[in-house]
């Protein structure tokens, strides 16, 4: 639950790199809540026979939309990626595979242009991640 809560806090944080486990705990916890609140939203609508019921999901899909993305941005950085590789998944089946291969990949070892290596810095990474500075 850390990990879902962790992309709300970095909320329109398109910078940086997000780990794996960042990422796919963001993604179990945003589904289960999506079919959480399609339940209520469905037995609402039931109840009252209005569509209305869906209203709560709509909401949570708007509140969610820019941190979700955020987060997609932060990992394919993590993986060495632009953020703009996101639009590979508008390539019908095969972009959403190549999508799901990228967000499954390790993070590049050390630093990279969008910082440092995020296991590096939550101190869950072995030592062995230096950091060189160009010295002259």
């Amino acid at each position: 639950m850390k990990w879902y809560l962790l992309a709300f806090e970095k909320y329109a944080l398109f910078n940086g790199r997000s780990r794996r486990s960042e990422f796919w705990y963001f993604q179990l916890f945003h589904i289960l809540a999506t079919i959480v609140l399609l339940g209520i939203g469905g037995l609402i609508t039931q109840m009252t026979g209005s569509p209305a019921g869906f209203l709560l999901i709509g909401l949570y899909i708007l509140a969610t939309i820019i941190p979700a993305f955020a987060l997609v941005v932060r990992r394919l950085h993590d993986t060495g990626r632009s953020g703009w590789s996101f639009l590979i998944g508008l390539i019908p089946l095969i972009g959403s595979v190549v999508l799901i291969v990228f967000y499954c990949q390790d993070s590049k070892p050390g630093v990279n242009k969008w910082g440092a290596n995020p296991k590096s810095v939550d101190g869950t990474a072995g030592s062995n991640t230096f950091i060189v500075d160009d010295v002259m």
